[in-house]
């Protein structure tokens, strides 16, 4: 769905908690949620504005909010 946030905390529920524990130890950690947290709210505010931009552009931002993803659940599970 277009617009749908994709927000760490609605994304792992289950690990809310953990995702605030390493927010506020680990810089790394931190750097890589605010990064994603970047990305959800550019990629969101495209798609909820009708803002045109060049596909390879969008699909690059996507690219990397998901492995972004990959690499914090990966973290958050290890």
């Amino acid at each position: 769905m277009l617009g749908e946030s994709h927000a760490l905390n609605i994304e792992f529920p289950e690990l809310e908690s953990k995702i605030k524990h390493l927010k506020m130890v680990d810089e790394n950690f931190k750097a890589l949620s605010d990064r994603y947290h970047q990305l959800d709210h550019t990629i969101r505010g495209l798609e909820g504005n009708n803002i045109p931009t060049e596909d390879t552009y969008f699909t690059q931002l996507k690219l990397e909010r998901v492995q972004l993803k990959d690499k914090i659940y990966s973290i958050l599970t290890n």
